[in-house]
């Protein structure tokens, strides 16, 4: 008899409890290297960035990191700035952490808050709070 096997095939699955410790890892460190490090790009002027979350790839090899500039403007150009140093930036890195390899840094602009702020305001609207209302008579 064929025994499956216990994660089931063709379902997708979560990054491993090593890729999580290592995306942690370099979030922290990351955070770090931005404060410490001044680098001189117009784009980054002046702008405090929040890094919210380190995705490693499964060989621990790549980094996508989330970041989110504060007050969320200029977005787009904080996130290309940070990918036009992202080598400077993986050179600091390695200096912070231990790991076999820096993985290199690739950072995108973390959506999530935009769409906490988009959900918020579609709770706020009156007809969707009359919908919630009738829901709780029933």
């Amino acid at each position: 008899m064929k025994r499956s096997s216990p994660h089931g095939r063709g379902q997708p699955q979560g990054p491993s409890q090593r890729q999580l410790r290592a995306g942690e890892l370099v979030r922290h460190a990351l955070v770090e290297v931005l404060r410490e490090e001044d680098i001189s790009d117009e784009a980054l002027e002046g702008v405090s960035v929040t890094v919210t979350e380190v995705r490693m790839s499964p060989d621990l090899k790549h980094a996508t990191c989330f970041v989110e500039p504060l007050g969320g403007g200029h977005a787009a150009e904080v996130v290309a700035a940070l990918n036009r140093h992202s080598r400077f930036l993986r050179g600091r890195l390695g200096r912070h952490i231990e790991l076999k390899f820096t993985p290199d840094l690739k950072f995108l602009h973390d959506e999530s808050f935009d769409e906490a702020a988009r959900m918020d305001r579609l709770f706020q609207d009156p007809r969707v709070q009359r919908d919630l209302a009738s829901d709780e008579d029933d």
